[in-house]
């Protein structure tokens, strides 16, 4: 269920790690990466919302500029700032997707693998020590 909880965030997004979340809270082992990708799918919605609301502050204020009696040019804020959203969306989304599976196959592997910065608010939020699960028995599947 931890390998489903990582793998599925690709295709279910947060809903995906939250259904595992939550049918399988007497697992620590699950609940800990369960909740680990449904922190990193949460990050990554926040991260898009904001870029869109870049995209679209910057394509309305130049269209409020354009709106002059002149034929509009075609601004070049676009030619600095649509490769530049792109390739945030695109760097993103492969950064998702190397973690998903990096992760999924370590939770295979039965590995307490902590995401890089999320494995340690995880573990506070499931009130677990820094080290708990590393040296302990083989955890409930």
């Amino acid at each position: 269920m931890a390998t489903l909880a990582n793998a599925l965030q690709l295709i279910g997004s947060w809903i995906a790690p939250l259904i595992i979340f939550l049918i399988r809270r007497n697992s620590r082992f699950v609940s800990f990466h369960a909740l680990q990708a449904l922190l990193l799918q949460i990050l990554h919605t926040i991260i898009v919302l904001i870029l869109m609301v870049l995209w679209f502050t910057t394509i309305l204020t130049t269209v409020f500029h354009q709106t002059s009696g002149k034929a509009p040019d075609f601004p070049p804020v676009f030619f600095i700032l649509f490769p530049l959203v792109w390739l945030c969306f695109m760097g993103l989304w492969v950064g998702t997707l190397i973690i998903a599976i990096l992760y999924a196959i370590k939770a295979g592997r039965g590995e307490w693998a902590d995401y890089p910065v999320i494995g340690k608010l995880a573990r506070k939020m499931l009130k677990m020590g820094p080290m708990e699960g590393h040296f302990g028995p083989t955890p409930q599947m």
